[in-house]
């Protein structure tokens, strides 16, 4: 064997005769499945390891970030050197539970019977960055040739499958497995004496082609660089039937066996206890919820650890959207993030749940990482590394009206005090002023898909900018509060003319008056309402990839009353639930599910294939919490207790909640079984932060997370917006009888208007928001129907007057205070036209 000095140039330096395995680079390289069994790590922030099982065995490693992968897989081969070889993860029969409620420490058992039995417990070291194996071995059937067993690994330093060299070397004394990547670097150590090992190159010469081709182990290299590597070695069962594996991590290959051969000398029963008492002594926070009478384990514990599991230790509050790479095995280097990115409404989420639970110091972690994180104009990207990198470039206007609505969630928890609380003030000035330069209209909606006026983000940028006004009345901020408030009132008066259709084929089917639609586009400059545009549907074939905006419906539109906006027995939407069962809700064995809107393609293929850019979208577990949310909220607590319980069944005997649940006939053969995990998600930490809302909201008898202020302003008062606004990127071309026309713009101007095709005679300087929006009220109330107001702007700032006169038409007065009259003309332009130019993100 070679030895090893731990030094970073090893790899470079050391290279011995006739020892480098052949094949390489080996295959293309992969992940593997994302339906994972559990997932941990320790509650101790002296630990930077995460793990994920699935199918009897290890799969990806997060270290030194929880968006870092380190390894593809670690299980156990099986082979008696004549005829029988065996994979555990193909071959067994597999079973888990956890070492003890709600901690994410696991017992393994993988059986095939008749042959042998392998028992394993999962955990990490508290105390340092190795994650740790104990492992049982038993052959069933004593008659038959002794059995060989081997450790297969599968390095992906890095999040990268390619690139990786492995060998077998020596740390003062102790033989290991080595790999390392770009400043990373992985140490597998055993208990008990390796009989041999080797280094090979996936799908080539690694060692699992060895036992499949000669049942035993023929191949013996000691190094394959730069590559798709595998590790394996034999282990020696001679003495003992029972050993531990203790795989270190490190920035050098001397750190990750250091920590390593510690972790052994120290004992995995130490590592265990003082792993299981951290989670417990974790958990002696959480609020004691009213119980589920639901025979499975309790998921309350169990979600609140899936949360904390995903939370970074290098960033405290930092949470990822999922432990998993949807379809990760048809994924490779080209898909580096996964899911294990940060999402800001994925944050937002989470920290719901943790709040819910009573974990205010962790919901308070999430929402100060969130103001570390805010871009420079108030948004935030619409996912990110942890460090706040973006990866990808769209813009979300929920992403950034969410972080204002948990600021104002942890204020009235009163998990935060005065001081903190005020020092997060210039985090949400900056968000809402965005989003009142930027909205209604959004890049993205909350499924990342199409831009448009949506009901789900409408409900939280108005919810948002009513929380926001509250802190501005807090901080001596009383210009801001109004402005603010009366903008909330002007979309929410508008939200039913941009998304609310009535009379269509659809709705003369199901039988109601009309519905919510999905999202209305906002590219529609000719039509007289953006419901008479169409919708780009994603990842559906070319000739299937477009709709009538009025065709699509989503359970987005509950969002209307989850945010107080609309009561939960107004009849529109009645009707709208009506629509959403008749299309999107799935029954299962486990309970009903909903798909995210009709037509979608995010999911398998019908013959349960992977989704591989089109498919067809499945139901979402997270949308029975959220259709819970508003049976309580409409009084059916029966029926929200019904669907909690479903809830509980979807997770099934793991206690993961999937992004999406198979919801069509079995598959056996793809592992698809109806009410049972699809191929996208597992666990999504959101839909856990869901069930754990839910389970507050129905001991509270309310809704949890619902925002007062909507409640008290449209339900209650029943505010409404005595003007319509004019922007560049929204222009009005109707105004209702009796109100005036608010022009705003993004740099101050005076507006030169007149009515009736008069001479522009009249002058009206613009007033500064405080936000970056210039306004000015025209006084226009007292014209009667069909009246013209005609206006430009002189821009103050260099004198310049705009080349181009607009107009506005006077139409009567709407009978209905959410049904206005007026159209509107939505441009691709992202924001008002300013003068002289600002930066500013763009949201259409």
């Amino acid at each position: 064997m070679a030895s090893i000095p731990g030094m970073s140039d090893y790899l470079s330096s050391y290279t011995p005769p006739n020892a480098i395995e052949p094949g390489g680079p080996g295959m293309d390289p992969c992940w593997t499945s994302s339906a994972k069994s559990g997932v941990g790590t320790a509650l101790d922030a002296g630990n930077r390891v995460w793990f994920t099982l699935s199918h009897g065995i290890v799969n990806e490693i997060y270290y030194p970030r929880i968006d870092q992968a380190c390894t593809r897989d670690l299980g156990l081969l099986v082979g008696d050197g004549v005829s029988f070889f065996s994979e555990e993860k193909r071959d067994a029969d597999h079973a888990i539970a956890f070492m003890a409620p709600g901690v994410p420490a696991y017992s393994l058992i993988n059986t095939v019977p008749g042959r042998y039995r392998i028992d394993k417990t999962i955990c990490t070291d508290p105390q340092r960055d190795v994650f740790l194996q104990r492992t049982r071995f038993s052959a069933l059937d004593r008659a038959r040739p002794a059995y060989q067993l081997y450790i297969l690994l599968a390095p992906h330093l890095g999040n990268h499958g390619s690139g990786n060299t492995a060998w077998i070397g020596d740390y003062k004394g102790t033989t290991m497995l080595f790999a390392q990547r770009d400043g990373l670097a992985l140490a597998l150590a055993c208990s008990v004496p390796w009989r041999q090992a080797s280094a090979g190159y996936a799908g080539a010469s690694d060692g699992w082609q060895d036992l499949n081709q000669h049942q035993r182990m023929t191949w013996a290299y000691e190094r394959a660089p730069n590559g798709n590597v595998a590790l394996i070695g034999e282990v020696d069962l001679s003495a003992t039937d029972t050993f531990d594996l203790a795989l270190g991590f490190g920035l050098n290959p001397a750190e990750a066996a250091l920590r390593a051969r510690a972790s052994l000398q120290r004992g995995f029963d130490h590592a265990l206890a003082q792993y299981i008492k951290g989670w417990q002594e974790g958990h002696a926070g959480l609020l004691p919820l009213t119980a589920s009478p639901s025979q499975r384990p309790d998921l309350y514990p169990i979600s609140a650890a899936v949360l904390r599991t995903h939370e970074s230790k290098r960033f405290p509050g930092g949470l990822i959207a999922s432990l998993s790479i949807p379809w990760g095995f048809t994924k490779g280097d080209d898909d580096l993030g996964g899911y294990h990115l940060s999402w800001p409404r994925d944050q937002v989420e989470s920290a719901g749940g943790l709040l819910a639970a009573g974990l205010h110091a962790e919901a308070r972690q999430v929402l100060e990482y969130l103001a570390a994180t805010q871009e420079a104009d108030g948004h935030w990207g619409q996912n990110m590394w942890l460090d706040g990198t973006p990866y990808w470039q769209g813009v979300q206007m929920d992403e950034t009206s969410l972080p204002i609505l948990l600021a104002d969630l942890v204020r009235r928890e009163k998990a935060i005090d005065e001081v903190d609380m005020r020092g997060l003030w210039p985090m949400i000035r900056r968000a809402a002023e965005f989003v009142v330069c930027n909205g209604p209209v959004t890049q993205q909606d909350r499924w990342e898909e199409d831009p448009g006026y949506s009901p789900f983000t409408l409900a939280v940028e108005i919810a948002a900018l009513l929380a926001a006004a509250d802190f501005a009345d807090l901080y001596a901020e009383p210009q801001i509060a109004t402005y603010l408030r009366q903008t909330a009132d002007v979309w929410n008066n508008n939200i039913e003319r941009w998304t609310y259709v009535a009379g269509t084929d659809l709705a003369r089917r199901i039988g109601v008056s009309g519905y919510y639609v999905r999202i209305a586009p906002p590219d529609k400059a000719d039509a007289a309402s953006p419901l008479q545009g169409f919708v780009p549907i994603k990842n559906r074939p070319p000739d299937q990839s477009t709709e009538p905006a009025r065709q699509i419906v989503s359970p987005d539109a509950l969002a209307l009353v989850r945010f107080g906006l609309r009561a939960a027995d107004d009849p529109r939407i009645l009707d709208t639930v009506k629509v959403i069962d008749a299309l999107l809700k799935q029954e299962t064995p486990n309970g009903p599910v909903w798909r995210r809107y009709n037509d979608d393609g995010y999911g398998e293929h019908a013959d349960g294939a992977p989704f591989d850019g089109t498919g067809i979208g499945r139901g979402w577990p997270l949308l029975t919490g959220e259709r819970a949310h508003y049976e309580l909220a409409a009084g059916h607590r029966q029926e929200a207790e019904r669907l909690l319980h479903a809830l509980e069944a979807l997770a099934g005997d793991s206690g993961l909640l999937p992004e999406q649940t198979w919801d069509a006939a079995d598959i056996p053969q793809r592992e698809l079984f109806c009410g049972r995990p699809a191929g996208s998600a597992m666990p999504l930490a959101w839909a856990h932060a869901e069930y754990i809302k839910l389970r507050r909201s129905l001991h509270e008898g309310r809704v949890f997370d619902q925002p007062p202020q909507t409640v008290q302003r449209y339900q209650t008062e029943k505010a409404r917006a005595p003007y319509a606004i004019w922007r560049f990127n929204h222009k009005v071309r109707t105004l209702p009888a009796g109100q005036h026309l608010r022009v705003e713009l993004l740099a101050p101007a005076r507006v030169h208007w007149n009515t009736d095709d008069g001479p522009l005679t009249q002058r009206t300087a613009t007033r500064d928001s405080g936000l970056g929006v210039y306004w000015a009220d025209l006084p226009v109330d007292n014209l009667p129907p069909d009246a013209t107001i005609s206006f430009t702007f002189e821009w103050l700032e260099n004198g310049r007057r705009e080349g181009e006169n607009f107009t506005v038409e006077v139409a009567a007065a709407p009978t209905d205070s959410h049904d206005p009259a007026a159209k509107s003309e939505v441009t691709k332009k992202s924001r008002p036209r300013r003068n002289p130019p600002r930066p500013k993100a763009s949201a259409t």
